[in-house]
């Protein structure tokens, strides 16, 4: 099980003239028809523009704030955080996250027991890794053509599922999720596991489903590329952890010890 990540109270945003149009101009603020709302959504809500509803600039704001209070504390611990989004829009912004911090993630589809059934995952992965291996080596040649051909496919299907998963060498601290509702089987291991989750919402989702939901469009590219690259910036900046640092340990005077051999064998001419 993850440990507790300390939550670290960024500066709040103030929310200017122009960032709410760089919002605005973003897609960020952006929902869907106002008969699509979530009623648990409407406190969020900061207007309407020909029956799309608007989420308020200051809601996203202080959404970021509370998750990136919450992702700094990850980062300062060393922790490991599980990025998910299998839409179009998403998958670019995903890798390219996961590239800078080498995080493991999630751009296909959500395997089930990803979190559950880590274990098994775990061996899977491995598994994976050793037959890649094994093909660079030149070590599959030993088998029919057939065979190798068998392997080859394998290794294609498990790349499609697996390809951003090397990095997950154990249960994360935290899990990134663009679009909740697609993957709420994600949401919900999460919550078993005692994952925190922090979400993309849009105005049609329930953000009492996670712990950081953050307030904006998860269908549209622009969208998510601001808010990721938001996260990306305040984790950057955040304090890193710091080595444990131990003392050296004192030196052993050697200890000279006489080791007796025994009397010398008398060699005068009467010995014997």
């Amino acid at each position: 099980m993850p440990g507790t990540v300390p939550q670290i109270q960024p500066t709040p945003t103030e929310v200017t003239p122009e960032l709410a149009t760089e919002m605005i101009q973003a897609g960020v603020v952006i929902g869907h028809k106002k008969s699509k709302t979530h009623p648990k959504m409407k406190p969020y809500i900061g207007g309407n523009r020909n029956e799309i509803e608007l989420l308020a600039p200051e809601a996203v704001a202080d959404s970021l704030d509370q998750a990136v209070g919450f992702l700094t504390g990850v980062v300062s611990k060393g922790g490991l955080v599980l990025l998910v989004g299998s839409g179009l829009p998403a998958k670019q912004a995903i890798m390219d996250f996961s590239e800078e911090f080498n995080y493991p993630f999630v751009t296909v589809r959500w395997l089930g027991g990803t979190l559950t059934n880590f274990k098994m995952i775990a061996a899977r992965l491995k598994y994976f890794e050793d037959l890649k291996v094994k093909r660079e080596r030149g070590e599959l040649l030993k088998y029919t053509k057939r065979e190798q051909l068998e392997f080859d496919k394998e290794i294609g299907r498990m790349t499609k599922i697996f390809s951003g998963l090397h990095a997950l060498t154990r249960l994360p601290d935290a899990l990134i999720i663009v679009d909740a509702e697609v993957h709420a089987t994600a949401v919900r291991e999460a919550k078993r596991m005692g994952i925190p989750v922090v979400a993309l919402m849009d105005t049609d989702d329930n953000p009492q489903t996670v712990e950081y939901p953050v307030m904006a469009s998860d269908h549209t590219k622009g969208s998510i590329e601001w808010i990721m690259n938001w996260l990306r910036n305040a984790m950057r900046k955040a304090p890193k952890p710091v080595a444990v640092q131990t003392a050296p340990a004192p030196a052993v005077k050697p200890v000279s010890a006489t080791v007796s051999t025994g009397p010398k064998p008398h060699t005068g001419k009467n010995a014997g």
